[in-house]
């Protein structure tokens, strides 16, 4: 607790299940909400070696501001990492002092945990000059980067501002998007929304197909499966299906949080592409959010630029496409606890980055002999 002249103003509050919902009405009402920082995120993530660990700072009872933190055990050089994605979560009545008192409560659970970090990777643009000098008063510093979208959330994004019409929305497309928009409605295919598990099973099936296709590792069935029980069950997600000749032929999740909606998973059948069915499910997805009254979708994660050279450019040509503005998030930043472990931990996240590049080549190499 925090006190002034004796009265109490601040205290913080490990939420449990009892407080879910006074927690995630917080989250979705914030300044910067984020599905990533529900509490329904942090019960998905627990069946992959994460405990999920929440914390609520109240002014006088009122909410003012939130975190969810992912707590993993390190086997090798002991302790624990906390992770927060996408968070922490500030309210419009949280001033500096009230952050400050937040933040050192939260260190006080990390050092109780036994952590050796907390890393996070906030909804903050590098524009944001004030936010992040003031993180780096708290003590966080930038954190190496693993991955091509700069970390462990993605640094790069588009995301589209849906304040407008429809039709303004489709004029500020490029016109070969627009073209191909329309290609896939004159084509026959149809989008709906997956109604059961059934659905999941389709959409999963092609996930898997287009993992192989283009080389990527997806997670266990069991995963969407809870997603879907989590999430699409209780229509804070949705999964988009695009038919064609009465056949699925791709599909999409998305994720609603607030006055955002995000695009988070995308598969594709590797039958029928040329009918450009995700030209399609990205628009329903739009007019979706829309229906929500969200005035942001965002696209997630596209590489830095769009050099040619980039085995992602043509990822970053289709999201652009849609007349949605490039981001750059502030990326990873981290607060260490105790030096020396946070080096080992740093000279092995290097030594992983290095080895998925080796596995990387190694898979390209194979596929050209």
């Amino acid at each position: 607790m925090g006190a002034i002249g004796g009265r109490v103003l601040y205290k913080v509050h490990l939420i449990d299940e009892d407080k879910r919902e006074m927690y995630n009405r917080f989250v979705q009402t914030s300044l910067r909400p984020h599905f990533l920082q529900t509490y329904e995120w942090g019960e998905l993530k627990s069946g992959t070696g994460w405990r999920p660990l929440r914390l609520m700072l109240t002014r006088d009872d009122t909410p003012i501001a939130a975190i969810s933190l992912l707590q993993r055990k390190l086997p090798l050089i002991g302790g624990s990492i906390f992770y927060a994605p996408r968070g922490p979560v500030i309210g419009k009545g949280c001033d500096s002092e009230g952050e400050e008192f937040f933040w050192q409560e939260v260190k006080k659970l990390g050092r109780k945990q036994g952590a050796i970090l907390i890393k996070i990777d906030p909804d903050i643009t590098v524009q944001e000059r004030d936010a992040i000098a003031r993180l780096e008063d708290l003590g966080f510093r930038p954190a190496q980067s693993v991955g091509g979208f700069g970390g462990v959330q993605p640094r790069y994004v588009f995301r589209l501002d849906i304040t407008k019409t429809e039709d303004e929305l489709l004029a500020g497309m490029a016109s070969k998007t627009r073209y191909n928009l329309r290609l896939a409605a004159r084509r026959g295919v149809k989008v709906r929304t997956g109604e059961n598990k059934d659905d999941l099973q389709v959409f999963y099936d092609i996930l898997k197909e287009t993992a192989e296709r283009d080389r990527f590792l997806i997670r266990d069935y069991s995963y969407f499966k809870k997603m879907w029980d989590l999430f699409i069950a209780a229509d804070t997600a949705r999964l988009f299906l695009a038919e064609y000749q009465g056949k699925v032929i791709a599909g999409t999740i998305a994720f609603h949080c607030g006055d955002r909606v995000w695009y988070l998973y995308g598969a594709s059948s590797n039958q029928h592409r040329n009918v450009m069915p995700n030209y399609l499910l990205q628009w329903e997805m739009i007019r979706w959010a829309k229906s929500l009254n969200c005035t942001v979708y965002d696209m997630r994660g596209v590489p830095p630029s769009g050099d040619p050279d980039n085995p992602l450019a043509g990822l970053y040509r289709f999201k652009k496409g849609f007349g949605a503005e490039f981001t750059e998030f502030i990326g990873d930043y981290d607060l260490p606890f105790s030096p020396v472990r946070y080096f080992l931990w740093q000279w092995g996240m290097a030594a992983y980055e290095k080895y998925l590049n080796y596995v990387k080549h190694k898979q390209m190499g194979q596929e050209e002999n």
